[in-house]
């Protein structure tokens, strides 16, 4: 009997990695909702700070890239820097590419995954495989499993935050994460702070503001409040890549390679900086006036009084000052980490090898536990920061799908 590969998780990397594993002839069970991440995650009105040249989900023939879903959707084509996606547009192309190449999907969840004991007690073509375990109850044999969850699991809060969200961020609570909120209306006539100075900080700030909530960003550190250039503004003597020009960025963009030979410590520094925060071009005009900015060296800890969040922070002067609010949100990112991705059995958990929490990955993004891949945000620290963004799906998704048709065909 040939069992299947489990594609575990159906956003951009997912749905690519199973159209490629599909045109290969390779028998495939896809789990998870399409593009729920993107969905129910980001708030309602976002746009893509990505341009359209980085927006394409990569798939194995012709015909399936964002410019094709605008001629087929008859909404008008998006192509040139200057194009600004909508999200509702980018969900709508991710669930057209999943219905014309993933047409199988299983809208079920994936409770465990452990291994299958065989032949020498290892998995893969020489042993048992993985034991798959089902929402639905369904227990079945895979061959390969590959894991491409998003961001499941992984929102960010960092620990001077937690002392006023001891149950963790909820909505409702004093502090909150930005992926949990869809519909900023809520916050209408509060006063809200949103703690970032990134793209999700920024535009989560300008929404709510524009909603009618009296905003404030924090931001700490080094992460001053900053806005790209134009497009028209972008230097012309550098070459292009989906995310700007520079050689820095044209080499992460098109040779992750390489990147997974550097030193860890390098590795990991290059995801958090390289196109580290940053407000897009045209968010500019929606932000400024319109929301206020406290730029601190850090925050002390937060605290909630009342049921209402108090942050102590520390001043770029060196004092020490109180701010409230109504609400905290923190857009403050997320955080691979192999225990956040509980599906995963423990005893697989322990054999895989790690760096900082996130997996090491080899060629073709195999892990060390023998038939399992990962892709997507978790691969970045292998292959650099261009997992992090649809446009990394190019590179991995065809590498992926045929390391693991030559070593499990």
């Amino acid at each position: 009997m040939i069992h299947p590969v489990a594609v575990i998780g159906a956003g951009p990397f997912g749905l690519s990695t199973a159209a490629h594993l599909r045109a290969r002839g390779i028998p495939v069970r896809v789990f998870g909702e399409p593009m729920v991440s993107w969905r129910d995650h980001m708030p309602e009105g976002m746009l893509l700070k990505s341009t359209p040249a980085a927006s394409s989900i990569d798939a194995p023939q012709r015909g399936h890239n964002l410019v094709d879903y605008c001629d087929a959707a008859g909404i008008p084509r998006l192509v040139t820097d200057e194009d600004i996606i909508p999200v509702e547009t980018f969900i709508g192309y991710g669930e057209w590419f999943q219905q014309k190449l993933v047409p199988e999907l299983e809208r079920v969840r994936v409770v465990s995954v452990d291994r299958k004991s065989g032949p020498g007690g290892q998995g893969g073509r020489s042993g048992g495989g993985f034991e798959i375990k089902l929402d639905s109850g369904e227990l079945f044999t895979a061959r390969a499993v590959v894991v491409a969850t998003g961001l499941s699991g992984l929102a960010h809060l960092p620990v001077e935050l937690r002392g006023a969200a001891a149950d963790g961020p909820t909505p409702t609570g004093p502090v909150s994460h930005s992926s949990q909120h869809h519909d900023l209306s809520r916050f209408a006539g509060k006063e809200l702070v949103v703690v970032g100075a990134g793209q999700s900080a920024l535009e989560t700030a300008a929404l709510a503001a524009e909603a009618g909530a009296q905003v404030r960003v924090v931001s700490r550190g080094r992460g001053r409040v900053a806005f790209g250039a134009p497009p028209w503004e972008q230097p012309k003597l550098r070459p292009e890549s989906p995310f700007g020009r520079a050689w820095s960025l044209w080499a992460l963009s098109y040779y992750p390679q390489p990147y997974r030979h550097l030193p860890a410590e390098a590795r990991h520094y290059l995801v958090r900086r390289v196109l580290g925060p940053l407000g897009a071009w045209w968010l500019r005009d929606r932000f400024e006036g319109k929301v206020g900015v406290r730029e601190v060296a850090r925050i002390v800890r937060a605290e909630a009084q009342d049921a209402h969040p108090v942050l102590t922070v520390q001043t770029l002067g060196g004092r020490t000052e109180e701010l409230s609010a109504d609400h905290v949100i923190a857009a403050t990112g997320y955080r691979v980490g192999i225990a956040a991705m509980d599906f995963l059995g423990h005893e697989l958990r322990t054999q895989l090898a790690v760096s900082r929490g996130t997996p090491k990955l080899g060629a073709g993004y195999r892990s060390s536990v023998p038939g399992l891949y990962f892709t997507g945000l978790p691969a970045a620290a292998s292959y650099g920061p261009v997992m992090r963004f649809v446009c990394g799906t190019e590179f991995a998704s065809p590498r992926l799908a045929k390391h693991l048709a030559a070593a499990h065909g």
